[in-house]
């Protein structure tokens, strides 16, 4: 189960990027900006998968759901909690079912069901980040006022502080703007998160720009994995003797997606 973030990945739930997310008729329908290419799109996926396992991180990689080019940005479909997963409900039609899909495969290794997401409500993944005591929340175009009250009421009754963050619509989730590089310390866009949300951690600043996000993996041990386009942050956690693994994962961003989208953590170890 997972409590924080900031811990060690000990398991994840992907989906290998094999014929749905580069067989996409309508790109605006799936907020894809541009077809990626089907074969880099498997190297680079793989070459995460490796970096993940050699962490010492168990994998389990799921079929892509049939006619859900997003569904390999596993994400935003569930979240698992210290007391089983909530199931999320996606905040674009066009991902809608993709929830089921992962609820049927947390069901199948045996992760109770601790809630979920009801209509009107919606939630993405990527608008939660997890932190010891606190929950961090987007309100986004993708995470509406309704889903953030049931889902608020569910982790409050696991004893979080709830910290809603507005953003402007220019960015699609929290983990954009901020993320946990280890349990006490946050990677933050400061253009984006002002301090007062993030009172009781240690603070790593950055700037957002077209490459410059807070969207990376914690594996643990201050050990990261950052898309290597991701220069300031790769820079700024270096200086901080982070591990600083830099993967290219240019075809995923062509689907508005970034390391964080595509894992679904279901077990994080302190």
């Amino acid at each position: 189960m997972v409590r924080s973030e900031g811990e060690r990945l000990g398991r994840v739930i992907v989906a290998s990027p094999i014929k749905e997310y580069t067989c996409v008729s309508n790109l605006k329908e799936h907020n894809i900006t541009e077809l990626a290419d089907g074969k880099t799109a498997i190297l680079q996926h793989d070459a995460l998968k490796t970096r993940i396992k050699d962490s010492g991180c168990q994998i389990i990689d799921l079929p892509e759901l049939e006619n859900h080019p997003n569904s390999v940005f596993t994400r935003d479909t569930s979240l698992c909690t210290p007391e089983g997963y909530i199931k999320l409900r996606p905040g674009i039609e066009s991902r809608l079912g993709e929830e089921e899909w992962m609820a049927h495969a947390l069901d199948s290794i045996g992760i109770p069901c601790a809630g979920k997401i009801k209509a009107p409500g919606t939630v993405d993944g990527g608008d939660i980040v997890l932190a010891g005591q606190v929950a961090f929340i987007g309100k986004t175009v993708r995470t509406n006022e309704e889903g953030i009250n049931q889902l608020s009421g569910l982790l409050g009754r696991m004893n979080y502080e709830i910290r809603v963050i507005p953003l402007p619509d220019s960015i699609l989730h929290l983990d954009k703007a901020l993320m946990l590089v280890n349990p006490r310390q946050i990677l933050y866009c400061s253009d984006l998160v002002t301090q007062n949300y993030l009172s009781g951690f240690d603070l790593i600043e950055v700037v957002t720009s077209m490459t410059t996000t807070a969207n990376i993996i914690c594996l643990g041990g201050n050990e990261v994995i950052v898309n290597k386009q991701n220069h300031d942050v790769i820079q700024t956690l270096e200086a901080k003797d982070f591990i600083v693994h830099t993967l290219d994962l240019s075809e995923f961003v062509k689907g508005t997606g970034g390391p964080n989208c595509l894992i679904m953590p279901v077990e994080r170890k302190d």
